[in-house]
């Protein structure tokens, strides 16, 4: 399903996957509870930010300071890296990302694609066919 993105060079990303894993951050970040998983588009492709929090998994690229925020916000414990900024690279993210995804998804029960095709299987309103008998009591048009 992922097979359209940009591959990471040595484990590093191209600005368009970063961008790519903000987006999906940000979506995250606006699930509301109850909610099928949020999805984003990637030149004109839909996935869901699962895929998007697996496929940055090998990406050793530090995560800028503005994208940490949304990913420490999320944890139970204060975050503290290995480096003397706190830094987080997009590896770590995306593996936090990933389970905080999936336990999401276990209490809903169900993914953005199966929710979607669901929400469009069934017609919106169903009118309701007339049964022989009152065919002759619509009014005169209809």
């Amino acid at each position: 399903m992922t097979n359209f993105l940009p591959a990471l060079h040595e484990g590093h990303a191209p600005i368009t996957l970063q961008t790519l894993f903000r987006d999906a951050l940000e979506a995250y970040d606006d699930w509301e509870e109850g909610m099928p998983e949020p999805i984003v588009s990637f030149e004109d492709k839909v996935l869901p930010v699962s895929a998007v929090f697996e496929w940055m998994r090998p990406c050793t690229d530090l995560m800028p300071a503005n994208m940490i925020g949304i990913v420490t916000d999320r944890l139970t414990k204060p975050w503290s890296g290995a480096g003397p900024l706190d830094a987080m690279t997009f590896s770590t993210a995306a593996r936090v990302m990933s389970i905080l995804v999936r336990r999401r998804l276990r209490r809903f029960g169900r993914g953005s694609i199966e929710a979607f095709a669901e929400r469009f299987s069934h017609p919106m309103h169903s009118v309701p066919s007339p049964s022989p008998d009152s065919a002759g009591s619509r009014p005169a048009g209809l």
